[in-house]
């Protein structure tokens, strides 16, 4: 896990990541899975209430995104939600946008 979020004491999902997880057939396990061993690879510092960051990884063969806002002074990590990145708009490794 990104050492950012060692210190969540909830992970709470918002009805639009369940939704969305339930459209894609990702579950609850896939999205911690991936943030406990996806990397960051964007940060949002000025996203209100909270910091956000996008979280890329492999989970069951099929890349993921996790968009997670972390409440620091409380230790409660947000699910706003999750996708199956598009290969039309991202790179080969799903990282960066084309």
């Amino acid at each position: 896990m990104s050492k950012i979020f060692n210190d969540c004491r909830i992970f709470k999902f918002s009805s639009h990541a369940v939704q969305r997880m339930f459209e894609r057939s990702f579950t609850k396990k896939d999205v911690l899975t991936a943030i406990r061993n996806g990397e960051i690879i964007t940060e949002y510092p000025e996203d209100k209430p909270y910091p956000s960051y996008l979280i890329f990884a492999m989970v069951r063969g099929r890349p993921l995104h996790v968009v997670c806002a972390l409440d620091f002074k409380d230790k409660l990590c947000y699910i706003i939600t999750a996708y199956e990145p598009d290969p039309k708009i991202w790179s080969e490794d799903f990282k960066t946008r084309r």
